[in-house]
Order: C-alpha cells, then structure tokens, then sequence
C-alpha cells in the first residue's frame, strides 16, 4: 500500500490520503460515536495537504463521523442533535485552522506537536465555548472526561504519524529503488 502511494502523483495521492481518513472516521466513530477525534484529524491534515486539500479532507471526515452517527449509530435527528453536528464541522476548520497556523511558522518534530496541541485545544475550547454559548451543562467537562478525550485523540494522532512515517520511508526506498534501475 505504501508503495502504491509512492509511485501516485500529487493530486491522486492527496485523494488517496483523504479516503483513507475519511474511512478512518467511519472506523473511529464506530468505536468511539461522539468522541471521534476529531482535532488528531484536524492536525494530520494539516500536516498532510494543502490548505485546500486540508479543509476537503476535515470536511469529508466530518460528514462521514455524522453519517455514520445517524445512519448507524441511532443519533436523534432533533434540532439540537443536528445544531451540534453542523457546530462539530465549524470547530473542526477552526482546529485545522489553528494547526496550519502553527505549521505555518515552524517545522519539525516541536512544530507537528504543537500543532496537535493548538488544534485540541481550540476543539476543546470551542466546544466548551458553543456549550456556554447554549447554555448546555458543562458538567461533563472534568478532568477524567477530558483526559480521556485527550488520550483518544493523542493515541489517534501517534497513529496517524506512525503511518506518515511508514509512508515517507517507503516513498525514499521506492525512490532509491527507481534511481538504482536507471542508473
């Protein structure tokens, strides 16, 4: 698979990337509905694709995590339920927002964690903002709960990483492996 990557071009290679997010959020929201992690995705996706591609990518994980959480999950389809699903899509840009910012003025290993970092942060904070803002109980916002959310997203965003690395090692050794054949 991550051959086949390699040898794609930009353009499908991005389409190939943002399919494989969006079923990894038809994966994730099975497993977690609600705490689909969301700001991992927003993070990736920034680090992965141009801002254009980065806001397609977000917007497709969005709607698959609603999708599936209506289709398959058993959602209630009242005003409020489907309020907070446009909501969750508004906060994501906002987090894929807040780590191309980052991103944008520093690189590496230190830029790509705070990049997560601003991306969970503005995701936590917006959403306790919109609970404030609706006057929705906040109870839910402890430590523990919150610290599960992190937990979620930081495993997802690890994991995330993991696979871009296997990616870039098998794009240089594909690379090498074409230059070796046509030397």
């Amino acid at each position: 698979m991550m051959n086949a990557l390699a040898n794609l071009t930009g353009r499908s290679r991005t389409a190939v990337l943002a399919a494989l997010m969006v079923a990894a959020s038809v994966a994730l929201t099975l497993g977690f509905a609600c705490a689909l992690p969301l700001a991992a995705f927003a993070a990736i996706a920034a680090l992965l694709f141009s801002p254009v591609a980065a806001v397609g990518a977000i917007l497709g994980v969005w709607l698959a995590n609603q999708i599936v959480g209506f289709a398959c999950l058993g959602y209630p389809t009242d005003m409020s339920t489907l309020a907070w699903g446009a909501g969750l899509g508004v906060i994501a840009l906002l987090s894929l927002a807040a780590a191309g910012a980052v991103l944008a003025r520093a690189h590496g290993a230190v830029a790509i964690g705070l990049a997560f970092v601003a991306a969970f942060v503005v995701y936590e904070g917006a959403v306790y903002a919109a609970c404030l803002a609706t006057r929705t109980d906040v109870s839910d916002f402890t430590v523990a709960s919150v610290g599960r959310i992190v937990l979620i997203n930081a495993a997802a965003f690890c994991a995330f990483l993991a696979m871009r690395a296997l990616g870039l090692r098998s794009a240089r050794e594909a690379s090498k492996a074409h230059a070796l054949r046509h030397a």
